[in-house]
């Protein structure tokens, strides 16, 4: 007996629904055999995207390296990785402390870091400073401290362990950067330029190694968000609807946990480049390049409105 036709679009929703379970499930499975085993290195291993994915990579059976400024921090981290672990499944945690505003010590991080297994399968550069101001207001030394931890920092250490990935011929280098790598807002120009820094030279080193077996993946998403709500940075200035409109989704972030999620896709399906952002930003993106006169004046509408909000206050 055939179905009433008002019980096909149920049953279609349904089938959708549990095949999209099942895919989720065989594709997690996926990652924990395809990490198993493999030396990850997680950059500001703290925070909460790195803690994420310490999490994740450390359920699939990783040798992990995890990197951070605080060691007491990085300790917290450990135990709480592996106070429930399986020792028969799981590796425990190497530490080491890295701090990209000191560059002077990279050499010895690095030397730390390839000595914990003498080579690295997957390098994750997930540090960043964020800043916002005027341009006018950021000192020269806050530029550097931005540069060297959001570009330098990065492409130094993605340099230190390369050797060992060339002679191996094989190996994963990622780039947690973001959207303002590729499209700048006002207030964030320190931030936005060395976005972009580390963009270019991640693009140029993903072209320079393919050859050697290495992939070289950039993650652009839009601000890391603790919780499900937007972060709110002060009280928000009058702007004119469509350029508040276009900040609001440009600035709407994304969670640790669904980032880290990405990230470990990212390394099994050995993607380079993901754009992790809702549609106005990608909207932004084609518009910087198909019709940049016309973002470049929503752009400068909003600075025009903030700066008259100010004067009226």
């Amino acid at each position: 007996m055939a179905l009433p036709s008002v019980m096909v679009l149920p049953l279609l929703v349904v089938v959708a629904a549990g095949l999209y379970y099942i895919y989720n499930e065989v594709m997690q499975f996926m990652s924990k055999s395809l990490v198993c085993n493999k030396v990850v290195v997680i950059t500001d291993a703290v925070s909460g995207v790195g803690t994420e994915c310490a999490h994740l990579f450390h359920k699939g059976g990783a040798r992990l390296i995890l990197c951070g400024s605080s060691w007491d921090k990085l300790e917290s981290l450990f135990n709480y990785l592996t106070d429930d672990a399986d020792p028969r499944e799981t590796f425990a945690p190497k530490l080491v402390i890295l701090d990209f505003s000191d560059m002077d010590s990279m050499e010895d991080v690095v030397a730390e870091v390839l000595e914990c297994y003498g080579c690295v399968d997957v390098l994750i550069c997930n540090s960043s400073m964020k800043l916002k101001a005027l341009v006018q207001s950021v000192s020269l030394q806050l530029d550097r401290n931005v540069m060297d931890i959001n570009y330098f920092g990065p492409s130094t250490l993605a340099k230190g362990v390369l050797p060992t990935m060339i002679s191996r011929r094989s190996g994963h280098i990622m780039l947690i950067n973001s959207i303002q790598g590729r499209l700048a807002v006002p207030f964030r120009s320190s931030y936005a330029a060395s976005k972009h820094a580390a963009q270019a030279f991640f693009d140029c080193l993903r072209a320079e190694v393919e050859d050697y077996g290495i992939v070289v993946s950039t993650i652009s998403h839009t601000f890391i968000n603790a919780s499900e709500s937007p972060p709110v940075e002060g009280p928000a200035p009058k702007q004119n609807p469509l350029a508040a409109f276009i900040t609001s989704l440009l600035t709407r972030g994304v969670r640790p946990s669904v980032l880290a999620s990405e990230i470990m896709q990212t390394v099994n399906r050995k993607r380079k480049e993901v754009v992790l952002a809702h549609p106005i930003p990608r909207v932004a993106l084609y518009l910087r390049s198909l019709l940049p006169s016309f973002l470049f004046a929503v752009l400068a509408a909003g600075v025009k409105d903030s700066v008259l909000d100010e004067k009226m206050q």
